[in-house]
């Protein structure tokens, strides 16, 4: 079979096949990860001294600056925790996020 000759089972256009065979996969579902986190960073603006650890670490990087402070943009935040296992200042703690 060559490299562009399609195998049946993967052929959508079959008549067989139904319309809706995967619903989720049919519409753009414009979900961030903080729609579906469980845990979000609060930070303790006391503790917290603008080392940028937790802006390093963070893999979606949603941690804000503000003047005196780093802060987090929860609609991209996914909740994690590596901020708050990083932060050697222990100025990050993680709350569950309210229903």
């Amino acid at each position: 079979m060559s490299r562009h000759q399609s195998y049946p089972f993967f052929d959508l256009k079959r008549a067989d096949v139904p319309d809706d065979l995967c619903p989720v996969a049919t519409e753009l579902n414009p979900m961030l990860p903080g729609d579906w986190r469980s845990m979000r960073p609060v930070v303790d603006r006391d503790k917290c001294v603008k080392c940028a650890v937790c802006w390093l670490y963070c893999p979606v990087q949603c941690v804000v600056e503000h003047a005196a402070w780093f802060d987090f943009n929860l609609a991209t935040c996914k909740g994690c925790g590596i901020c708050a296992h990083e932060c050697p200042q222990r100025a990050i703690t993680m709350i569950e996020e309210a229903q």
